[in-house]
């Protein structure tokens, strides 16, 4: 099996306890405030002789399109639906670097104590004096290629960006890679990390930590082996309460709805934890005793719900109505109305409205000044004057990034081992590590395969058509194969494993450049696709369904299935995705034979290339693993996988057709698994290159961040999730 560790499940623990006594919160803590972790993944000294070093290039669903900024505007003393409000001053708070999201503001006497405090990087955590006695923002930013809390002035966008926060509760041991919904109160900061691993694979490593401002120390909340998402913090700063998956493993049918439950603990310690209602998300407090929340009805809209936390028993009480889905609210300190966002049957855009409590109407803001952009996530002020939200932030902000990188450097867990995004899916190094193929877009008429300098500073077009799985032959500089057709079809469909030849001394300053095509299966064969090239350049292995089922074959590399061509695996399951180790010992590729009716779960298998040796490599139940690539060494295995579950709560995203996946690298026999990135979206098609001391791969030209010296406008071009959308 993958590296896995069971800890005894504390749900016994969790008894039901007095929660709340005449209006205030008390209990009985039940856990102790801190918790120790096992890791179910390797250290550096556990690698032996395996090299985790060189460049991964993978491509990532959606993100590279969010262009998100957070916006604030100014909320007027009253608001009523009848008063037709305006909203002045609607301003930019974030400096438009990469992507930016979920924020919320900091009073003055919190930012205080976190410019004076431990929690920030030294270089940046001086004390600003002109900055002491503002309100601040607090917010996600993927500046560095991952999530990470940065601070800044809630005023002005010209003021320095503070942090990133440090919030781990070890540094050596956990990554701090993924951060998400975070909130300040009275000099602590609370959010929710996937820095410390779960009990077991097929399970979200979300929790929930606090960190103090003053000291830094930071500790984890959430009780060992439970997930919790969204936290939010009661005006008094004493209790928080989450959505909380429990203890339960990830199913993979659960990425619309994660049937999260609401639960409530201390603030200080995680203690006095207990169940408040079921079925609910995006918790809001409105005073100590009122909380709102977002739950999908019974007739399938998405509402918002209230909880009166004094009520004997505690009942949801559904606030907003049918033929409007209600999301993500966000409550009001005069408690007569709440900030939502909105997906409305006639309109496909979402919205940020004040639905009004008295009235139970909606009023209307930002579709009558932004109609035709997607708002998310609505947060206020503590005097509820000022309403924060954040969206992409338009093609025409000078100062702001407005074009998409074509790589993207990313922070890495392993010091030696870089990562990269790329612009597009299934890229394909060169022999030498000088270029990288890929898929500009897929699923399109004229998608093609590109090429681009290793250092992200030229991009070329060698093949304009319905193209995807990119390879690159195993010698020639000049050779590589696609995959033309639809990608996901039957094994009937029609689809043809072409050679694309061109002169690298050719590419200049011409975007499309001269080549050479060749179909190298033969017609009336069907669904041939993921073609890798063998290290000494002679050979292809492929997928196929000719047979009535997908399965293996390897054929001649230059002259195809006229030179010749023999099965490598066959049987009724799905064999694909194959590839080559570089010592040539080795195919790796993904395949549900261990249960050919399901048709969603697949593992890695091993064979030789002269079909012996066949294996499946160790893994867990309901695993999905895809992309499989093998280290420049041939001793690793790097993959796709949903190990980690899902980051956060879909609804709150734009549309993500897996919002899980993350990228792995194991040992051959699926030992010392490490986790390689942390985000909300699927990670794929990744290949590792070693480089080289002859042509080492200009990677300082890479800013994290990106290098914007090759890429496409940003135009803000991303879709709700279609399972949202009722029109």
């Amino acid at each position: 099996m993958l590296v896995q560790f069971t800890r005894r499940q504390i749900a016994h623990l969790i008894k039901p306890v007095p929660l709340f006594d005449r209006g205030s919160l008390v209990g009985i803590p039940i856990v102790p405030p801190t918790y120790p972790i096992r890791l179910p993944i390797t250290t550096m000294a556990e690698l032996g002789d395996r090299k985790m070093e060189g460049t991964i290039v993978y491509s990532v669903v959606g993100r590279l399109h969010y262009g998100f900024d957070i916006f604030s505007l100014d909320l007027p003393h009253t608001l009523s639906p009848q008063s037709q409000p305006k909203f002045p001053n609607y301003n930019r708070l974030t400096d438009g670097r990469s992507v930016n999201y979920n924020g919320q503001f900091v009073t003055p006497s919190d930012a205080k104590i976190l410019l004076r405090g431990a929690t920030l990087p030294a270089t940046d955590s001086k004390p600003h004096c002109e900055e002491e006695e503002q309100e601040m923002l607090v917010y996600v930013s993927e500046r560095t290629g991952n999530a990470r809390l940065y601070f800044s002035s809630a005023k002005a966008i010209d003021r320095p960006v503070l942090g990133p926060l440090k919030g781990t509760v070890n540094d050596s041991e956990h990554p701090p890679f993924f951060f998400d919904r975070p909130v300040v109160k009275n000099g602590r900061a609370y959010f929710v990390s996937a820095q410390e691993p779960p009990d077991r694979l097929l399970k979200s490593w979300c929790a929930v930590y606090g960190t103090c401002l003053k000291t830094g120390q930071t500790i984890r909340l959430t009780p060992p082996g439970v997930v919790d998402y969204s936290p939010a913090v009661s005006p008094s700063g004493n209790w928080t309460m989450v959505a909380s998956y429990g203890s339960k493993d990830w199913e993979r049918d659960q990425i619309q709805d994660l049937h999260t439950d609401l639960y409530v603990f201390k603030a200080e310690d995680g203690s006095c934890r207990r169940m408040v209602a079921e079925q609910g998300g995006w918790p809001s407090w409105a005073d100590e005793n009122t909380v709102y929340f977002h739950r999908r009805a019974e007739d399938g809209w998405w509402s918002i719900y209230r909880l009166n936390l004094l009520d004997e028993p505690i009942k949801p009480e559904r606030i907003t109505p049918p033929s409007v889905d209600a999301l993500t609210p966000c409550a009001s300190s005069t408690g007569n109305w709440i900030a939502v966002a909105t997906r409305r049957p006639e309109n496909k855009f979402r919205h940020i409205e004040i639905f009004d409590l008295q009235s139970k109407s909606f009023i209307p803001v930002t579709a009558s000044i932004s109609p035709g952009i997607h708002h998310y996530n609505p947060f206020l002020s503590p005097d509820s004057l000022k309403l924060g939200f954040h969206r992409f932030r338009g093609e025409d902000a000078q100062d702001a990034d407005t074009v998409v990188p074509v790589l993207e450097r990313v922070e890495s867990p392993i010091p030696k081992l870089k990562l990269q995004r790329i612009n597009g899916s299934f890229p394909a190094f060169s022999p030498d590590g000088s270029l990288i193929a890929f898929n500009r877009t897929i699923g399109v008429p004229d998608g093609g395969v590109h090429v681009v300098k290793a250092d992200g500073s030229k991009q070329w077009q060698l093949f304009k058509g319905p193209a995807f799985a990119v390879a690159w032959n195993g010698k020639q500089q000049g050779l590589l194969y696609a995959s033309v057709g639809p990608i996901f079809a039957s094994h009937q469909s029609t689809v043809h494993v072409i050679s694309i030849r061109f002169k690298p001394e050719e590419l200049g300053e011409e975007f499309q450049v001269k080549s050479e095509v060749r179909v190298l299966t033969k017609e009336g064969t069907t669904n041939n696709a993921f073609s890798f090239s063998s290290p000494d350049g002679k050979q292809l292995v492929f997928r196929s369904g000719r047979s009535g089922h997908k399965n293996l074959y390897i054929m001649d590399a230059e002259e195809g299935e006229e030179g010749w061509i023999r099965p490598l695996t066959q049987g009724p399951w799905l064999d694909t995705m194959p590839c080559w180790s570089p010592d040539g010992q080795w195919i790796a590729f993904s395949s549900n034979r261990h249960d050919p009716l399901q048709e969603v779960y697949f593992s890695i298998y091993l064979v030789h290339p002269d079909g012996t040796g066949l294996h499946r490599v160790p893994g867990c139940e309901k695993e999905r693993i895809n992309h499989v690539f093998f280290s420049p060494d041939s001793k690793s295995l790097l993959f796709t996988a949903n190990f980690c579950g899902v980051s956060t709560e879909p609804v709150s995203l734009p549309n993500q057709f897996q919002p899980y996946g993350e990228l792995f690298v194991s040992a051959l026999d699926g030992s010392h698994l490490q986790r390689l990135t942390f985000n909300a979206y699927e990670d794929g098609t990744p290949v590792w290159h070693k480089g080289s001391s002859d042509n080492e791969l200009d990677l300082n030209s890479l800013s994290l961040g990106g290098n914007r010296m090759s890429g496409e406008m940003l135009k803000g071009e991303f879709d709700e999730p279609l399972w949202l959308a009722k029109s």
